[in-house]
């Protein structure tokens, strides 16, 4: 092994260690003992085991003492709840001797490894959550038994802009085929950093068996000592190193090209390492990953998607200037204005999150019971998934009703409206319903862009006024903008964000400016992108000025998705707010009126070009830009727009900005935040006259 006891303090003396413990089991049917080594970092569940340099060489003496007593089999267990997560992150992101690096990533293997070359039976025991190195350690042992209440099981990495580097790539593939290693190892990873339930772990073969929590360490070492004895021999899938393969590295490319666009070289190396695993040779494989890893821990991905990882695992979790959560007023009922699809969704989620009768009223009784029956039909489609019991499923259903009547909301803790996004008509929905709620009654409002003040400004009751805005899908989206008015007071504000991290939303706060945050800063990049189209850009040309920031999509798919019409609105509501930045194109403005959903039309290959209607609609100058033009104007508008939100305190700091569009624009994590990817581009720089983050915040060095 490369690290010394000393040398490992010395490269990271703030570790929190998990130790290794072998002690020696007697397992009823072996004549030897089993050798159980049980990982614990001294901490409860809530700081998971992780591997730093000092850890791994504890793991390694455990090992050495495991060896030493001979045992009939030797397995690996961690701490009530907890297996391993992987790497000590905080530890690897400040790495900055290329030397060290290259330890760190030769020392997992050369541990790890250990087990799976011995001649002594090794067993996994995954006895709680396992993500990463974690999950490299239970892969590197022979066999592998998983406890029934893991609610955590991936490989993260790719997510964070690194690949799994601890022998992940190799044995993953070769254990359960190439096609199920790609969903594991890249597929998952890039869709939000997506976990396997238990089902899926043993149905795709990377555990063998699953036993009950209550007695799991027990049963495990008696599914042990049949291994060991010859009574049970685990099955091992047949993998096809041809056409299979192929068709999976296939595979593997164009989700990484879909998902990235060659912007993140963790998903690349990736997708290399897998082609490699078709060998099976671990020397060649292990000594790959080593050389890919030494390179990406020094690498600004790894600090960027560090970053990322930080806030949303982190800041998301105490939010910047939310008041004391014991303000916060219990909500034992929830009352929705609007029944459209928007309000619809929010109706399915209160229900299933809270569990308490929600009702939602409309202009009549067809679109009520519209409403209502969205609702009953997604739980239903929940039930056929079996995501709900038939008991569980009536009881949401019985929860959700209809009310044209007003004084339905009478005993309602927290109203919300989702209707047409006109500031009038949203008065008017608040002035009537304050003549039916209770003065303590949170009322709530969903919208994208307009002042929150204005519309409580004739209330008697301002102060309970709250922005809850929620992004589009709302099932899906984990962001949600709580907007905080003029008059709006603590404990409407500690309900709201009360109220977010029972919906297992991401809640920022938000000052009540013109489309907040994330709709405001992608309306002016658009407005920025359709501004170069006004001037005789070509429409493929400008769509596609980003594409080498892999984001997740295009600015004109963007468009499509939003609605063209509600992105007129929000930047008719932004032009009139800030005339001097966001213009209204008068192509936008025709586009809308003709009925247009979307720029481009698709052939039966999928392939896209620009709708001929619109190409004549829309009225151009000659003055076209290049795709870079395009991409360094977009990126200096929204360097100068986050300047002028900071100074104005939409937030209280760039790194709620960062955790916005992460979080409800899909900003790619291995950007690590737009504010210091603008930094290390030194667009910040050039715009503003200095970088948004001090040097160290974002943990990446700075251009």
């Amino acid at each position: 092994m490369t690290f010394t006891a000393e040398q490992a303090k010395a490269a990271f003396p703030d570790e929190v260690v998990t130790n290794a413990v072998t002690r020696l089991v007697k397992v009823p049917g072996l004549d030897k003992p089993v050798a159980l080594i049980t990982l614990d970092n001294g901490h409860d569940h809530t700081r998971p085991n992780t591997f730093g340099p000092q850890g791994l060489v504890s793991l390694n003496a455990a090992i050495d003492t495991a060896f030493a007593a001979e045992p009939a089999a030797i397995a690996v267990t961690g701490k009530p709840f907890i297996f391993a997560v992987g790497a000590d992150l905080s530890g690897v992101e400040a790495v900055a001797d290329p030397a060290l690096a290259r330890e760190i990533a030769q020392t997992g293997h050369d541990v790890f490894r250990r087990l799976t070359e011995t001649e002594i039976p090794t067993f996994g025991f995954i006895n709680g959550a396992v993500m990463g190195g974690g999950l490299e350690l239970a892969l590197s042992c022979h066999y592998r038994t998983l406890s029934e209440n893991t609610a955590a099981i991936a490989f993260p990495e790719v997510f964070l802009g690194l690949f799994p580097g601890w022998g992940g790539t190799q044995l993953l593939p070769n254990l359960i085929g190439p096609d199920a290693a790609v969903t594991v190892i890249i597929e998952n990873a890039l869709a939000q950093n997506k976990m396997l339930k238990v089902a899926q772990a043993a149905e795709l073969g990377i555990v063998d068996e699953v036993f009950g929590s209550a007695d799991y360490l027990e049963q495990s070492l008696l599914w042990l000592a049949k291994v060991v004895n010859g009574e049970i021999t685990p099955a091992r899938r047949e993998i096809d190193r041809g056409a299979g393969w192929d068709a999976a590295i296939g595979r593997a490319k164009a989700i990484v090209d879909g998902r990235t666009k060659g912007a993140s070289p963790g998903a690349t190396k990736a997708v290399e390492l897998l082609e490699l695993a078709r060998e099976n040779d671990l020397d060649r494989g292990y000594a790959a990953e080593t050389d890919g890893l030494a390179e990406l821990l020094m690498d600004d991905t790894l600090r960027a998607g560090l970053y990322s990882f930080n806030l949303v695992n982190k800041r998301a979790k105490r939010p910047a200037g939310a008041p004391d959560k014991s303000l916060a007023r219990k909500v034992n009922k929830v009352g929705i204005v609007g029944a459209g699809l928007m309000a619809s969704q929010m109706a399915l989620l209160f229900v299933r999150r809270l569990k308490v009768p929600v009702v939602l009223t409309d202009v009549d009784q067809e679109r009520v019971d519209k409403g209502v029956s969205y609702v009953h039909g997604e739980i239903d489609k929940l039930l056929a998934k079996k995501r709900v019991s038939p008991d569980g499923a009536n009881r949401l259903k019985a929860l959700v009703t209809g009310s044209l009547d007003k004084a339905a909301f009478a005993d309602a803790d927290f109203v919300i409206e989702a209707v047409f996004e006109e500031l009038g008509v949203k008065q008017k929905v608040f002035a009537d319903l304050e003549q039916y709620v209770s003065p303590e009654a949170i009322l709530a409002t969903n919208t994208s862009s307009l002042s929150i003040t204005a519309m409580a400004s004739e209330l008697k009751h301002p102060e309970r006024v709250v922005g809850f805005h929620f992004f589009n899908p709302v099932a899906v989206m984990p962001l949600l903008e709580i907007v905080r008015a003029e008059k709006t007071d603590d404990a409407a504000l500690a309900t709201a964000f009360a109220l977010g991290k029972q919906l297992k939303k991401s809640s920022v706060l938000v000052k009540d400016a013109s489309a907040f945050v994330v709709n405001r800063l992608l309306l002016r990049f658009l407005g920025e992108v359709l501004v170069t189209v006004d001037e005789g850009t070509p429409f493929e040309v400008a769509d596609k000025a980003l594409e080498p920031l892999g984001l997740p999509m295009t600015p004109l798919t963007l468009m499509q998705l939003v609605g063209p019409a509600i992105a007129l609105h929000v930047g008719e509501t932004l032009h009139e707010a800030f005339p001097d930045r966001f213009t209204v194109s008068e192509n936008l403005d025709r586009f809308v009126k003709a009925g247009k959903k979307g720029v481009w039309q698709w052939d039966d290959k999928g392939n896209a070009t620009v709708d001929p209607e619109v190409d004549e609609l829309w009225q151009r100058g000659d003055s076209p830009s290049t795709s870079e033009q395009v991409r360094d104007r977009a990126l200096a508008a929204i360097a100068e727009e986050i300047r002028i939100m900071l100074d104005e305190g939409v937030v209280a700091e760039a790194q709620d900005i960062d955790l916005c569009l992460i979080l409800g624009a899909g900003w790619p994590f291995w950007l690590g935040g737009i504010t210091p990817y603008l930094d290390r581009a030194g667009v910040s720089a050039k715009v503003n006259g200095k970088p948004f983050l001090a040097p160290g915040v974002a943990s990446v060095p700075l251009s």
